[in-house]
């Protein structure tokens, strides 16, 4: 799948491990997709709320649809979160892409990902990706 079509078809990403920290990545990131206008789910188990938005605890929890997972936990908890991925499309048919923040890579979760037809890209800021795409 090309990058194109990552931003321009897939609006709502559930965030993992969310921060309500305003100095970390993982608040500013999804805060940046948040204003331009992308659908940004927190999950987190240490909030309520981030960012104005509603926080969940798991992937389970979300009633909305999501198109992408996108996660900044340590690389050794990706597996774990792929398999709850797995899990939540295979009962509610959502979750296109799992996409792992620069830094983070786990080639098992990467092939079970593959394996449940779900796209994964790993080691790659979505901020910095994002920017690429809507300043071209």
């Amino acid at each position: 799948m090309k990058m194109q079509e990552v931003f321009d078809k897939m609006k709502t990403i559930a965030v993992y491990g969310m921060s309500t920290n305003i100095a970390k990545a993982a608040h500013t990131v999804p805060g940046y997709l948040l204003k331009r206008g992308y659908n940004i789910i927190p999950i987190n188990p240490n909030a309520e709320t981030i960012l104005k938005q509603k926080v969940y605890r798991n992937l389970m929890e979300i009633p909305d649809k999501i198109d992408i997972v996108n996660i900044f936990r340590p690389e050794e908890e990706a597996l774990t979160i792929v398999k709850e991925a797995i899990e939540r499309k295979k009962a509610k048919g959502d979750i296109k892409l799992i996409w792992l923040q620069l830094g983070l890579k786990n080639a098992e979760a990467k092939q079970l990902a593959k394996e449940n037809g779900i796209d994964y890209i790993e080691d790659k800021c979505i901020y910095i990706e994002h920017k690429k795409f809507v300043d071209n």
